[in-house]
């Protein structure tokens, strides 16, 4: 018999100091990955880091992985615009969410 237990997925974008590019991913550990992203050690090319994209403006929160990768890729498939306006319905004034993770 297979135990179920509570799982914890976030899709999550992050942006720039100037707001200019936009990086979507899901984790199960939303303040561990932030952590990864603002110092990624050895993987300096990685997109987050090329970029400078350490900071959460948005995320959405699952039980199931599943339906976390399929948001996130729908996130992704999005024109600049659509995700711009998912993020300001989310957080108005843009403000950076990683001190409140």
């Amino acid at each position: 018999m297979k135990t179920f237990g509570t799982h914890n997925y976030y899709v999550y974008i992050l942006t720039n100091k100037n707001k200019t590019v936009l990086y979507t991913g899901v984790t199960n550990n939303l303040k561990d990955r932030l952590y990864h992203h603002k110092n990624p050690e050895a993987n300096t090319k990685a997109f987050t880091a090329k970029y400078s994209c350490y900071y959460l403006v948005y995320y959405e929160h699952f039980f199931e992985i599943d339906t976390a990768i399929n948001r996130e890729k729908v996130i992704k498939g999005w024109s600049r615009q659509k995700k711009d306006n998912l993020i300001t319905n989310f957080n108005h004034t843009w403000k950076f969410l990683n001190d409140s993770i």
